[in-house]
């Protein structure tokens, strides 16, 4: 749920967004939200719900957090690509070209998963 709030909790309402914070965030429990809010314990279930079968119906539809799961998975294996690149590199040839290019395709991947 917290990724999906990363990526779509600002389409939320404020108060929804707030009750899924208050939930998973600050790990409160339904009665605490209620209490704090001045509502029933059943109206947060409820508005919790309704909060997260939004942001699971924006996801299916328009996919941004599988893509950008899929997309950091594909760099940490670049990552990995290239240090196994580096590590032959040292134990065969010692090209510095070669090791040159791993190390920027590593650096350019580590970039790319940083922002």
């Amino acid at each position: 749920m917290a990724m999906l709030m990363d990526f779509y909790g600002e389409m939320l309402t404020e108060k929804q967004r707030s009750f899924l914070e208050y939930y998973y965030y600050d790990d409160l429990s339904l009665s605490e939200i209620a209490e704090n809010e001045g509502i029933t314990r059943q109206g947060v279930r409820d508005a919790i719900k309704r909060a997260e079968t939004q942001l699971q119906d924006m996801e299916s539809r328009l996919g941004a957090a599988k893509r950008f799961e899929e997309m950091r998975a594909g760099l940490n294996e670049i990552i990995e690509y290239s240090n196994q690149i580096a590590e032959y590199n040292l134990r065969h040839s010692l090209s510095k070209e070669i090791n040159d290019y791993s190390v920027r395709i590593k650096a350019a991947a580590m970039t790319m998963l940083e922002s």
